[in-house]
């Protein structure tokens, strides 16, 4: 098959017009048509329907779009890595980040990425961990930090970080949280959680679940900024990492109770897919990554 064929099907399947991707490509409409034609005929499938609005994928075309978009990333891969001869990683990296992690790791990331790697780029992508999983088994993203994901002979991890799971209320909640519960009293609190596949939610819904303690959802969202809010104005309980309670989400004064019998701690990974060689610009921004020492960057405020 041929590459540029290849591009002309993403680009019109993505857009759902022949004339958007004939200006995007800089190519003849025709010439873009009979491309896609030939790429056709070659696989002995129709993978566009054209119709008043522009044009669609087939179900063929649906299913070959996902091969043509590693096929290309394929490609581009090979380019970078024949770059990698040069003293200095050039080329681009894409990093998926949860969101509270973004917030904090985002900026001396970049940083150090700039001074390290001036010839490079880096993107960083954000998403919760299952969303941001996804995006790294389908080639979407070279690197991730997930929360808790779920094992996986397809992905590499490398624990960078643990965290325990607090129980937060408003600071004048009446009564006042005592300084620690047990995994079985958490079930009389009336909690705001974030909805499941949320790693947090998963991994509080599998303790409690091994403990025979069924909770008490009075609210699911999934923003933590919002949940930390809601904790304060005394509307619910809420379970969370004890940095996000302390940290930038949190615009108001929490108490925080420790959860015990048993403890409930989050693990931050470095995953990586194991059936995609890394690029050096990808292992190099691996190391960075490492050296950012994110149990200094979470430490709780105060």
């Amino acid at each position: 098959m041929d590459l540029k064929q290849i591009e002309y099907f993403v680009c019109v399947a993505e857009r759902r017009s022949f004339s958007g991707a004939a200006q995007i490509l800089d190519v003849a409409q025709p010439t873009l048509s009979r491309q896609v034609r030939l790429l056709e005929l070659e696989l002995g499938q129709h993978l566009l329907y054209r119709n008043g609005r522009g044009a669609e994928p087939t179900e063929a075309g649906l299913r070959f779009l996902e091969h043509a978009r590693a096929l290309l990333t394929l490609a581009e891969r090979a380019k970078e890595d024949l770059q990698t001869l040069r003293a200095t990683p050039t080329g681009k990296v894409v990093v998926g980040l949860p969101p509270r992690i973004a917030r904090v790791l985002t900026p001396p990331l970049v940083q150090a990425f700039r001074r390290g790697f001036p010839d490079a780029s880096i993107a960083v992508a954000e998403g919760l961990s299952a969303q941001v999983r996804e995006w790294l088994l389908a080639g979407r993203v070279d690197l991730a930090l997930l929360y808790d994901p779920a094992p996986s002979p397809q992905l590499a991890y490398e624990s960078l970080f643990r965290e325990d799971l607090v129980l937060a209320a408003a600071a004048d909640h009446q009564p006042p949280l005592p300084a620690r519960v047990t995994v079985a009293q958490l079930g009389g609190y009336p909690l705001v959680l974030p909805s499941l596949p949320n790693a947090i939610r998963t991994l509080v819904e599998s303790v409690c679940r091994a403990q025979g303690v069924r909770l008490k959802v009075a609210a699911e969202v999934d923003a933590v900024q919002t949940i930390v809010e809601l904790a304060a104005q005394g509307d619910a309980y809420a379970i969370l990492p004890r940095s996000a309670a302390r940290g930038p989400a949190a615009e108001h004064a929490l108490s925080l109770c420790d959860i015990e019998s048993p403890r409930i701690t989050n693990n931050l990974v470095l995953a990586s897919a194991r059936h995609r060689p890394a690029t050096r610009l990808a292992s190099a921004t691996a190391q960075l990554i490492r050296q950012l020492k994110l149990s200094e960057l979470f430490a709780p405020a105060g």
